[in-house]
């Protein structure tokens, strides 16, 4: 079985740190807090927020907006919670102050992480959460109109919602909460600088410790006790070594480090919610002309789509762009193997993967604030492959990297 990256978060990110606790890698994790100085979001950022997605639900004639716990909620409130079958939502509407709802007994830890608004309704075990809902809408005013629904709500949620507010249509809400968090604020772009740079300070000390015999559980270990060392909330250390590098995700044969085989790491962090992504392919000892070769074209793609992600240039040109480059070169086509697979890029914030994606068809021309993963690879299933990302986001003068890029097989971080 495949993992896929979430799902790598339990297994290498939060296991390694435990594993390495007290061990020789915890050790030799260096211990500078990078996140020392890292400001958190503020309150009026999050009333701007607000603003902003309310003026875009008057604007597509939406009476309210439903979120569930998840980072959309967090984006919007402050409010870090887990998801159970108990809700805990937010509904904000189109005008006026938004509202909790929550169990009575969640109402205090509610509190500590609210950062706007006053309005926290709870409900009792017997009782019904949807009807809060209602009742909120109606209290807003709202006795009919479109209740949109964040991408992410659960359907019991909906359907609870739905039962307790017939007179409401249920619309997505992907259009307005995109709207808003697919352009990037000056203060999320330096919390994501600080979280990009801890990921490669823990690359940089990680690849010295590499050592013949290591195996992936090991690599992986070591890397998210450096992250957590270097002041970095692991989110995922993903490290493929062999075969196992020909899967994006990897497989679950047991590899370990021996002459010339391919390493591949894909690892992330937060800092106060907000997310770096890394991907560095190397070899171990001498690479061969086959590993050089594959590299040195993964490499120039990823140049590639950094000269084609110009303002006003649609998401998918980039993937089409690279893409038919690889071709040339006698991968593909298309995303068939040996090749590029998966798109090139994905968005990125709050959460590792957002929209919008660098991906073939999608139309979504690129402005000002929007984040991408930069991560062409190349996989040859049953030998190796070779992926290489760094997080790009866009200015008034193109794109601008967080991280440089891996400048060769040889010295993959300089």
């Amino acid at each position: 079985m495949r993992l896929t990256k979430r799902e790598l978060i339990k297994v290498t990110g939060f296991a390694g740190i435990a594993a390495a606790t007290g061990t020789q890698a915890a050790n030799a994790a260096p211990r500078t807090d990078m996140a020392a100085g890292a400001k958190p979001i503020t309150a009026d950022e999050r009333r701007t927020r607000i603003e902003k997605v309310q003026g875009l639900m008057r604007d597509q004639g939406i009476s309210a907006l439903l979120l569930d716990a998840g980072s959309a909620m967090v984006y919007f409130t402050g409010i870090n919670w887990w998801r159970s079958e108990r809700l805990t939502g937010v509904i904000i509407p189109a005008d006026g102050e938004i509202a909790v709802v929550t169990p009575y007994f969640e109402e205090p830890s509610i509190r500590e992480s609210l950062m706007v608004g006053d309005d926290v309704r709870t409900w009792h075990e017997h009782e019904s959460p949807f009807e809060l809902v209602a009742g909120i809408l109606k209290d807003r005013g709202l006795t009919k109109g479109k209740l949109a629904i964040e991408d992410t709500v659960r359907h019991f949620i909906v359907d609870g919602v739905a039962k307790a507010a017939p007179e409401f249509e249920i619309v997505s809400g992907h259009d307005v909460t995109l709207g808003v968090r697919l352009y990037k604020s000056p203060a999320e772009l330096a919390l994501m600088q600080i979280a990009n740079n801890i990921t490669l300070a823990a690359y940089k000390h990680v690849h010295s410790k590499i050592e013949a015999g290591m195996s992936q559980q090991d690599i992986s270990a070591l890397m998210s006790a450096t992250t957590a060392q270097l002041g970095g909330a692991v989110s995922f250390s993903m490290a493929l070594i062999g075969e196992s590098s020909a899967y994006p995700h990897g497989s679950n044969k047991p590899q370990t480090v021996q002459e010339e085989s391919i390493i591949l790491m894909d690892c992330g962090c937060s800092v106060h919610d907000y997310q770096s992504d890394i991907s560095r392919t190397w070899v171990f000892g001498e690479p061969t002309a086959k590993q050089r070769k594959v590299w040195n074209t993964v490499k120039q793609g990823q140049e590639l789509a950094l000269e084609t992600a110009q303002l006003g240039v649609s998401a998918g040109t980039v993937d089409d762009v690279v893409r038919r480059y690889y071709e040339a070169e006698g991968f593909g086509p298309g995303y068939k193997t040996p090749g590029l697979p998966h798109r090139l890029g994905h968005g990125i914030g709050m959460d590792v993967h957002e929209p919008v994606n660098f991906v073939h068809g999608e139309e979504k021309p690129l402005a000002p604030g929007m984040c991408f993963s930069n991560e062409p690879g190349i996989y040859l299933f049953g030998e190796f492959g070779v992926r290489l990302e760094d997080c790009l986001y866009m200015t008034e003068d193109g794109p601008k990297l967080f991280t440089d890029l891996s400048p060769s097989i040889d010295a993959p971080f300089g």
